[in-house]
Formats: structure tokens, sequence, C-alpha cells
């Protein structure tokens, strides 16, 4: 009885979309984040500050999750990972 191979290209390709998407939502996040938390520390009430530190973790870790399905993906699709 042959096996067959499910093609799961299409999946693959959508999920990389989204994973860029993603990457792209996460660094700006982020930049925005570590702006609100050192330059504009000064201008931010303390519940505005613990906010920005906090959702830096967030976007830091969205970035990297991010970073790693887009890797997962460009590599089952046979594109260079980079």
């Amino acid at each position: 009885m042959p096996i067959q191979r499910l093609d799961f290209s299409v999946t693959f390709n959508k999920l990389l979309t989204l994973a860029n998407y993603f990457l792209a939502l996460s660094v700006i996040g982020f930049g925005l984040a570590i702006i609100a938390s050192y330059p504009l520390a000064n201008a931010l009430t303390l519940p505005a500050q613990i906010t920005a530190h906090i959702s830096s973790l967030v976007f830091a870790t969205l970035l990297k999750i991010s970073y790693v399905i887009r890797c997962l993906c460009q590599y089952n699709l046979g594109m260079e990972v980079r």
C-alpha cells in the first residue's frame, strides 16, 4: 500500500504571510514600547510605565515566535532560510 504524502504548501504559504505580518507588527510594537519605557518615562504615569515595560516583554516574545514560525515555513517550502 503506497503512502500518500500530504501537501501542506498552501498552509505554509498562509502561515508565512501571517508570520511576516506579526513580525512587522511586533517590531513596531516593541519599538513603541521601548520609546515609551525610556525616553518618555518622565512624561508618563507609573501605571503607563509599567504597561510599557510589560508590553516590551510581550512584543519581544511575539517577535521571536513569529521569526521561528517564519523560518519553519521557509524551510518547509524549500525557500532560503535567513
